[in-house]
């Protein structure tokens, strides 16, 4: 019971597991078992299946962390009973009947005017990273628009949740809220991350502060991971997460 969870990260769009890349040595030199799910943005259905097949992989309990769509994929994969607590960087977080793109047209964002549809994949224009990631350098930026990857044009609207697939309504969640996000509105983040009664760390960041300002979701993280191992002790569970609202 005193094993310090393994962390399970889950990526956007436009990126692949390697944007953790600032993130991961720091929370395995702290003894945490660390994964980056790569996941291929074909489908939402197949994208949670690859999370659980990675959970298979791993040891528990796990820490679930999304970044972007990546809230979607936890959300929905977070309701396995070794995910102990949920992690959300700048994401959405879909409710039952809810899609990404429903949240993402409350709260319309500049990236997709910089987006363009072709062989079946939503691409952003080398100039979107002026809303994706606009605080790296700018040769940093360049990198970010040289390895994107585009997910399916309609991935966004594949969400077909259920009332029990929802796992921010059963585990404690964090969120990491980029004031300065251009591509998922604050404003967004702040109705989602409300809603689900996360502990909230405001960030001023693009929309990428894993990569901008990556000692903060540490911080974030670390607290996430003592916070469940802490009342795993206190209980003596072995398994699931535990109400909204008792960590943080």
């Amino acid at each position: 019971m005193s094993k310090k969870p393994t962390i399970v990260f889950c990526h956007g769009i436009w990126a692949d597991g390697s944007c953790f890349s600032k993130v991961i040595p720091a929370l395995q030199a702290d003894g945490h078992e660390v994964i980056s799910v790569q996941y291929g943005l074909d489908s939402f259905a197949e994208d949670v299946a690859t999370v659980r097949r990675t959970l298979n992989r791993v040891g528990g309990p796990v820490l679930l962390v999304g970044h972007s769509y990546g809230g979607a994929t936890i959300t929905a994969s977070g309701v396995d009973e070794r995910v102990v607590g949920l992690v959300y960087i700048a994401a959405v977080a879909p409710d039952a009947g809810e899609t990404v793109q429903d949240q993402l047209d409350k709260y319309p964002s500049d990236i997709f005017s910089r987006v363009v549809v072709a062989d079946g994949r939503a691409w952003m224009l080398p100039n979107g990273t002026e809303f994706f990631a606009g605080d790296l350098s700018q040769e940093d930026q360049k990198l970010v628009w040289a390895t994107h990857y585009a997910p399916v044009f309609d991935l966004f609207n594949q969400q077909k949740l259920g009332t029990g697939d929802i796992a921010w309504k059963s585990k404690p969640s964090w969120y990491v809220l980029a004031t300065q996000d251009h591509t998922v509105h604050p404003d967004l983040q702040r109705w989602v991350s409300t809603r689900m009664g996360a502990t909230v760390t405001e960030v001023a960041s693009s929309h990428v502060p894993m990569l901008s300002q990556p000692s903060v979701v540490i911080d974030v993280i670390r607290k996430a991971a003592a916070a469940v191992l802490g009342n795993r002790l206190a209980t003596g569970t072995k398994g699931a997460g535990v109400p909204v609202g008792a960590a943080g």
